[in-house]
């Protein structure tokens, strides 16, 4: 099979997976925007998502003779008695983060696209990467790597202060075009609420406009006001307070998945019996994709016939006839899949430490952010300022968390 032997490889498929990391939530909340039903989008994502972790599994993972203490795929996967403890961790972190996404998912509408990912990776960034450099023996070079954390942490605080800005450029754009309305000391969002039935738009999931408006110029109030119409999740008016409860237990779930995964494949914990091989990265990533995949497909089943947070319900039949925008839905599986993919290749060979760099995807992100749906468009300078500065420290800190790389002996 193949292992990834060089620190240049690993340090290049991190990279890749960064980018296809920080692009898979856009082509999610793209179709979201324009009507699709979340439940819809996240049964697309989970097929293309298990197809991935097929794909390297039977591909890569098959590529060679089976070796003593390196079985290829299919070989392991007959020895499940033998090495279930790493398998059951692995499946526990993929479990994590597919809780997380589909968490996270209702957590874009709630906070934004840039500000939800930020937090979660922060998450992860600050606790898996410390877990995993303790976990990994120290390989990396802790005098690059927590600096490099450090670094997350700015740009962190700097996303803060841009979605604080940005959130108050809003309101006056709204609040100019009478989209406010006042409640007591707060001010309220007044769009999704109050739309007559003849106005909604039918969630089909039409891909024909832009952003869902024909009309208005992104960065405008009516642009917003449209957005906020024609999107299937409902939480304009919602409490702040809520979106943050969200994005910070999908943190959480975030901060899981990668040392789960890094354990099942090194057994740090030493819980397989003597002579027993460790299960490779392939087969580590197939188990932790195959429990996600089933524990998504249970959920957004559900959510189906009992949605929240205003979505219309739906039916299994009523999925499988809604093609409009299928393909985005399974292009975000795809690439949320080889990111993962990617990234635990490239920590199997140079830390799992070094690979939590993909976790600066929030910059990919708000670029997309910024093409895709023109946020930050028409915003006051002091936003376009903490904006570039984000972008910055993001770039600096992915370059120092690279730089930390260490190469593991075993690999």
């Amino acid at each position: 099979m193949y292992i990834v032997e060089s620190k240049g490889g690993a340090i290049a498929l991190i990279l890749v997976a960064t980018l296809c990391g920080g692009s898979f939530g856009p082509a999610m909340l793209f179709m979201e925007r324009k009507g699709r039903r979340p439940q819809h989008i996240y049964l697309d994502y989970s097929i293309a998502n298990f197809f991935v972790a097929v794909l390297i599994a039977v591909t890569v993972g098959q590529i060679g003779e089976s070796q003593p203490g390196m079985p290829n795929f299919f070989t392991q996967l007959g020895q499940f008695q033998d090495n279930w403890p790493s398998v059951l961790i692995a499946m526990a972190g993929g479990l994590a983060l597919s809780l997380g996404n589909m968490i996270c998912q209702y957590g874009w509408a709630f906070v934004g696209l840039s500000l939800a990912n930020i937090i979660g990776c922060s998450m992860s960034v600050v606790l898996g990467t410390t877990v995993n450099y303790f976990l990994d023996g120290r390989i990396n070079r802790a005098e690059i790597l927590f600096p490099g954390v450090a670094c997350f942490m700015v740009a962190i605080v700097l996303s803060a202060a841009v979605h604080s800005s940005n959130t108050k450029d809003k309101k006056e754009k709204l609040n100019i075009r009478g989209h406010f309305s006042t409640k007591g000391a707060n001010t309220e969002i007044e769009i999704s609420r109050n739309i007559d039935a003849e106005e909604a738009p039918r969630n089909t999931g039409d891909c024909d406009d832009h952003n869902g408006s024909n009309h208005a110029k992104p960065g405008t109030a009516e642009f917003l006001a449209e957005v906020e119409k024609r999107r299937s999740i409902k939480a304009a008016g919602s409490s702040t307070f809520t979106g943050l409860v969200i994005v910070l237990f999908s943190g959480f779930c975030f901060f899981i998945y990668s040392p789960a995964l890094n354990l099942s494949a090194n057994d740090q914990w030493h819980s397989l019996k003597k002579g027993v091989p460790h299960l490779v990265v392939y087969t580590a990533f197939f188990y932790f994709y195959l429990s996600g995949f089933l524990i998504a497909i249970c959920v957004n089943i559900w959510l189906l016939y009992r949605p929240v947070a205003g979505v219309p319900s739906s039916t299994i039949g009523e999925y499988f006839r809604d093609w409009n925008g299928r393909h985005w839905g399974l292009l975000s599986g795809l690439l949320c899949g080889f990111a993962n993919g990617f990234q635990f290749m490239g920590g199997q060979a140079a830390g799992f430490a070094t690979a939590d760099a993909v976790l600066a995807s929030p910059l990919i992100c708000t670029l997309w952010d910024i093409v895709l749906f023109g946020e930050y468009r028409r915003s006051s300078k002091k936003t376009y300022f903490l904006l570039g500065s984000m972008l910055c420290m993001f770039v600096i800190a992915i370059a120092v968390l690279l730089a930390s790389a260490g190469h593991r002996k075993t690999a």
